[in-house]
């Protein structure tokens, strides 16, 4: 099961590393606690479908266009103005959405964020249970998983060095 998580997580970091979504913006980065807002990084939607290229031709009669990803590989990306989804056929049961902490809505790096670590402890001080926890101990690319009340699940997937601080 860790492994075909590893997976999933290495092909949503793909469609965010590759382009972009939306979300955060270049807002300055705020420490995670209990009185300041957090920052989640970009944010983008990976539909999980049961036939790519049905879906595919659904969501071009509402005029979205494919503008990345690879269909050989059942994944593709498709947007619409400033609206991006993926589509992922096979590679997770539900639809996700990701939260990106260290990516701005270009997909730019941000030289100060706050680490996905950092966010998960604040989240589990507020009384959230992680579904799937990062590795405190650890530096750089990392995640973390959370299920909402309706069985969402919500990825807080960093891909980029920890900040320098």
């Amino acid at each position: 099961m860790k492994t075909h998580t590893l997976a999933i997580a290495g092909a949503l970091a793909l469609f965010g590393a590759s382009f972009g979504a939306l979300g955060a913006g270049n807002a300055p980065p705020t420490q995670a606690t209990e009185n300041r807002t957090m920052d989640l990084g970009n944010f983008s939607i990976s539909l999980a479908v049961k036939d790519i290229r049905a879906s595919k031709a659904f969501y071009e009669k509402l005029d979205f266009k494919e503008v990345g990803g690879k269909l050989e590989q059942n994944w593709i990306v498709l947007q619409n103005g400033a609206a991006r989804i993926g589509l992922f056929q096979g590679m997770f049961d539900k639809n996700i959405m990701t939260f990106n902490p260290g990516w701005t809505k270009d997909k730019e790096t941000m030289k100060e964020f706050q680490d996905v670590r950092e966010l998960q402890r604040t989240l589990k001080a507020r009384g959230l249970k992680m579904a799937i926890e990062a590795d405190e101990a650890t530096e750089g690319p990392a995640y973390f998983q959370l299920t909402d009340p309706d069985g969402n699940t919500l990825l807080f997937d960093q891909h980029v060095p920890s900040p320098k601080r």
